[in-house]
């Protein structure tokens, strides 16, 4: 039986709360050994004498939700894991703030570190999702992943 594909996303940041929530709740699963957390965060970067204060993430949601779900099953399929959550902000977040959390977990360190490089790497490469970045001086361009 296929896995329902889940809606990744959350309105504005991800909250340092919503992140240590998430964790406490593997305390009683007694096979994990390792946990891997990827937290992505909006810079400050300059560009061009502009500084970014905010980005403001949009995407086809839809087609998200589909390209995280392939993203999902695929790392279940390819690493031994217990367990995967992934988050993704949409709206504006400030620089300083979270917008991606994925969090791995397997009975092993190893599976949790390949898991959680492949997965960022995949979310970056696959998904559509779309952020301006907001400048402070209200000037903005669309961002390009890297």
């Amino acid at each position: 039986m296929e896995k329902k594909t889940k809606n990744v996303f959350v309105q504005g940041p991800i909250s340092p709360e919503f992140i240590a929530n998430s964790i406490a709740k593997h305390q009683s699963k007694t096979g994990i050994g390792a946990h891997n957390i990827f937290l992505g965060q909006v810079r400050a970067d300059i560009i061009e004498d502009r500084e970014v204060a905010a980005i403001e993430y949009t995407a086809y949601e839809e087609m998200a939700n589909q390209k995280f779900h392939e993203i999902r099953e695929g790392a279940f399929a390819k690493f031994q894991l217990s367990c995967m959550h992934i988050y993704h902000s949409l709206g504006r977040v400030n620089a300083g703030e979270l917008c991606l959390f994925v969090f791995v977990s397997a009975p092993h360190r190893k599976e949790v570190f390949d898991a959680l490089n492949h997965i960022v790497e995949e979310i970056k490469k696959q998904v559509p999702i779309f952020g301006k970045e907001l400048f402070k001086d209200d000037s903005y361009q669309w961002k390009v992943n890297k």
